[in-house]
């Protein structure tokens, strides 16, 4: 892999990010200047083309592919707002127009209402906190009072196209300080004025919290309204929470569409905390925030398409652009074509965990759990330097309210070779581990555990995670935990992993909701009441706050994160003389992991046993690490109190675990996202490719692990 130049000039994204061999799938390409590039199928074995990784490899893979396309920039416009068509409609005596709205960052020109006409158009603008109501044909422009930021405000504003007169009401909804409604009464101002007006005419569509050139609002809108010359129209934001229309209740079917994916399930200006669901009581619930950085689909044009061959192996590939003024790589996953055969082990890519760090910038930004880097690669710096690509679930939004929702619609810049040291590229190496192996194996993403359930796993004997599988939805879960009793076999190759639950949505395909709620290591939380996702109701946050520990499930969790310097392993006595002896055979060593990516095997975020969340007793703690630097914290769930911890923290533990499941399966665990980094030192010849190549070996075998008075006694 070679990149011609620090500054990345190509980029793009594919439609579906997974499919089985035999489907279409779709290139959707850009260039910042326009230029024919070469075009290739590749298969990718490993990702990762730093020293500590076994190198960058890729196959060339005949198919039909055009040679060369032809590339232009393709803009992104990002900015969430509803639109509503009102063709038919003629404006040309009165105008009503009403709503709530919460302002969030009332800086520059946001445009919160726009009616557009074939004679002249009206605009409800914040100019700088502001309100102003705008018809520029005609040449008005009034100023009304400054709102100011979070609090909620009626707005009324009546236009008699025929005399002139506009009359507006601004009342500010009483909040709960008496001494902020004290600043700014509750009983509002009405304001007059009269002014030479042009009929509108035939109406062509109104849009909330957007103008046509793109003036897009930061903020809340609840309960609009709309007279047209004795016609009302009236929006019901209550309803239909889950989907992406807005409801007019008045008969008329006006209803409005949604566009980029705002917020909703969020209070609205009747919440008064008796409530927390948005399906207990919708009413509490009738608002949508609109943020003017939201992006959910690039809708560019496609580039390319492909019918995959049926007989295309399983794996990781991408689309291979290249050109003198640089090259990128696009990838996706293959699964076997239905009704072919499949390997007996599949490696699970962690697809949500890649949505949720798309476009992440917490290395130019910085986060509490991660410095800020003077050197960037190409990616990280298109994105510092192309924020209009969208953020991760771990920014904020421009009005300060975190990033709930995220989308594969669009350029992931780190999900690609070498672009970024986590998530993906690490995986690719756990790809070319399984390669080297040449035990065969399949690919599958977690979107298809979503969507498909155990039906996804059940060809599987063994299933090797990435290594940091942390986000999941419910059907992932239960697929998992319902494969697990049926006799399969686990690697759990990662760290925090299982950790955050999240949503996916029919309405809004391709993107995962996230409600940071209660507790976690996280960069923003909820807002009060909104701890349900939008798209399907359920609470969020941990999944340990749901009864649901990683320890249930893989015998570890979450215990600490620090990214200075990894370690090693100290072999516990069941390593030696217990019924998972065999895992260490051909290994004399005591210390495991002494070399590897950050200096061992157990580093970046690590799990530890703990029967209290849920580890099964007959697990057999076979190896701990324990000897990190100072920056390894404790994660924020741990702690009842703000205590400073012992230092050495005993809870501070990466734990290396093995135990029987259901149905003659098994769970091996490492406890440790730095695995991946020492796999590969010597050419594979090293203590940790030795014990995860003794492991796989046996869980590929039929025989059964057996649950007995042996393993009950932990011996």
């Amino acid at each position: 892999m070679k990149q011609t130049d620090l500054t990345k000039t190509l980029t793009g994204y594919c439609e579906p990010l997974s499919l089985r061999a035999g489907e279409e799938i779709h290139l959707m390409a850009s260039s910042e200047n326009p230029l024919q590039a070469h075009l290739d199928l590749v298969r990718i074995i490993c990702g990762d083309p730093t020293s500590s990784g076994p190198g960058f490899k890729e196959e060339t893979i005949n198919s039909e592919l055009p040679k060369q396309v032809s590339l232009v920039k393709q803009l992104l416009h990002p900015g969430s707002f509803a639109k509503v068509d009102l063709s038919g409609l003629t404006a040309n005596d009165e105008l009503a127009i009403g709503f709530n709205m919460r302002p969030s960052r009332p800086i520059g020109t946001q445009t919160i209402f726009s009616l557009k006409g074939e004679n002249n158009h009206l605009d409800v603008v914040l100019e700088a906190g502001l309100l102003q109501i705008r018809m520029p044909t005609c040449g008005l422009d009034i100023h009304s009072q400054a709102l100011t930021p979070h609090r909620w405000y009626r707005i009324d504003i009546q236009i008699n196209l025929t005399s002139g007169r506009i009359q507006s009401r601004v009342s500010a909804h009483k909040s709960r300080s008496p001494a902020r409604d004290l600043l700014e009464p509750i009983d509002g101002s009405t304001c007059s004025h009269t002014h030479p007006l042009h009929r509108m005419g035939s109406l062509n569509s109104c849009l909330f919290a957007a103008s046509p050139n793109g003036e897009h609002f930061d903020g809340r809108i609840a309960r609009p309204h709309l007279t047209v010359d004795g016609v009302d129209i009236t929006w019901d934001l209550a309803q239909e929470i889950d989907g992406r229309r807005i409801i007019d209740v008045s008969g008329n079917n006006r209803h409005g569409h949604l566009h980029q994916l705002p917020a909703r399930g969020v209070t609205g200006p009747d919440w008064d905390d008796t409530c927390q669901s948005w399906q207990l009581n919708p009413n509490h619930y009738d608002a949508i925030h609109f943020h003017a950085d939201d992006l959910f689909d690039a809708a560019w044009n496609t580039t390319a398409s492909l019918r995959l061959t049926e007989d295309l192996p399983s794996g990781i590939y991408a689309f291979r652009l290249r050109s003198q003024q640089g090259e990128d790589r696009i990838p996706f996953f293959v699964r076997p074509a239905a009704g072919y055969a499949t390997a007996k082990t599949a490696l699970l890519m962690s697809s949500c965990t890649y949505m949720a760090y798309a476009n992440h910038r917490m290395l130019f930004e910085g986060a509490d759990f991660v410095g800020t880097r003077s050197r960037l690669s190409p990616e990280h710096d298109y994105v510092r330097q192309h924020p209009e690509v969208g953020a991760s679930l771990y920014e904020k939004h421009g009005d300060g309210s975190g990033v709930m929702y995220s989308s594969r619609n669009r350029p992931i810049l780190q999900l690609r070779p070498g672009a970024d040291r986590w998530n993906f590229t690490p995986d690719t190496d756990l790809n070319a581990f399984l390669d080297h192996l040449d035990i065969g194996h399949d690919v599958i993403a977690d979107e298809d555990l979503h969507f498909e359930g155990l039906e996804a796993l059940a060809p599987y004997r063994v299933i090797v995670t990435g290594t940091h599988p942390e986000y999941w939805s419910t059907a992932m879960l239960n697929a998992l935990e319902d494969w697990q009793r049926q006799g399969g076999r686990l690697l759990y190759l990662g760290g925090n992993g299982f950790y955050w639950r999240v949503a996916f949505s029919d309405a809004w395909p391709g993107a995962i909701e996230l409600r940071r709620a209660e507790d976690g290591v996280r960069n923003w939380q909820t807002e009060p009441g909104e701890s349900y996702h939008s798209f399907n109701g359920e609470y969020g946050g941990l999944w340990r706050r749901q009864g649901r520990a990683p320890n249930e499930l893989v015998g570890i969790g979450f215990a600490a994160q620090g990214f200075k310097q990894a370690t090693h392993y100290q072999r516990n006595d069941a390593s030696w003389n217990s019924r998972a002896a065999w895992i260490f055979e051909g290994v004399e060593d005591t210390l495991i992991g002494t070399s590897g990516l950050g200096g061992g095997a157990a580093g970046q975020e690590i799990d530890r046993y703990d029967t209290t969340l849920g580890s099964p007793e007959h697990a057999l703690v076979l190896a701990s690490a324990t000897e990190f630097g100072d920056d390894m914290i404790r994660t924020k769930e741990e702690f009842e109190a703000a205590v400073n911890a012992p230092s050495p923290d005993p809870l501070v533990r990466a734990d290396m675990v093995f135990y029987e499941t259901q149905g003659g399966g098994a769970v091996f665990s490492v406890g440790s996202i730095s695995w991946f980094g020492a796999l590969a030192v010597n050419s594979y010849n090293n203590d940790v490719a030795r014990i995860t190549s003794n492991v796989l070996h046996r869980f590929i075998e039929k025989t059964p692990f057996q649950l007995n008075s042996d393993t009950q006694s932990k011996g």
